[in-house]
């Protein structure tokens, strides 16, 4: 019995689109503020609202009102340091340190300075505007900001795991210095922990 050549390249090439369709992704563009817990590894949302909610208790502490007594007032400036990730898995620091930031500025109650690495380029442009800027425009040393504060901290992890149920406990650290007199003027930490496995916590 002979095959029909025709039959058999029109069942391959259905064959072939059923692969493709079915091999699609479904892609969703959601909210960045949903709520979006796949894998229960460190997502957007921890750094988001532990930033947030850190950074909230910063501003309620008596250091940001002694501060303010002992200086006519004046906004603190604060520099945010390194951020370490101890933790088990990847933690892009840098991320959270953004957060950290934006929650800081949005707060408009502490005033925020540039961290070592960025401050070098804008240094090199002011330098630069010395030899190409006019004298109306051109940005001078010996103004800049100084740091009253550095923020510093860790991002730690424990893992607990039997059989099939799973849970990641994360601790975020964050300490406040006197950059002048190193002294330490506020711990804050931030706790998540997460259940894998088929119970209803």
């Amino acid at each position: 019995m002979k095959t029909n050549p025709f039959k058999f390249i029109a069942a391959l090439a259905l064959g072939f689109s059923l692969v493709n369709c079915s091999s699609t992704p479904n892609v969703q563009r959601v909210s960045e503020t949903n709520v979006t817990d796949l894998s229960g590894r460190w997502n957007e949302t921890d750094s988001r609202l532990t930033a947030e909610e850190i950074t909230a208790e910063l501003m309620e502490h008596s250091w940001y009102s002694t501060f303010a007594a002992e200086n006519g007032s004046k906004k603190p400036v604060i520099i945010v340091g390194i951020i370490t990730n101890k933790s088990h898995e990847h933690i892009p620091a840098e991320t959270f340190s953004k957060d950290i930031e934006k929650a800081i500025i949005n707060s408009g109650r502490i005033k925020l300075v540039q961290g070592a690495d960025k401050r070098e380029e804008i240094r090199a442009e002011r330098a630069d505007q010395q030899n190409y800027s006019s004298q109306s425009t051109m940005k001078k040393f010996g103004l800049e900001n100084g740091a009253d504060f550095m923020l510093q901290g860790t991002i730690n992890s424990i893992v607990d795991q039997q059989g099939k149920e799973k849970t990641i406990f994360y601790q975020i650290d964050l300490e406040l210095t006197n950059i002048q007199t190193n002294d330490k003027v506020w711990i804050g930490d931030k706790k998540i922990k997460k259940y894998l496995g088929n119970k209803k916590m």
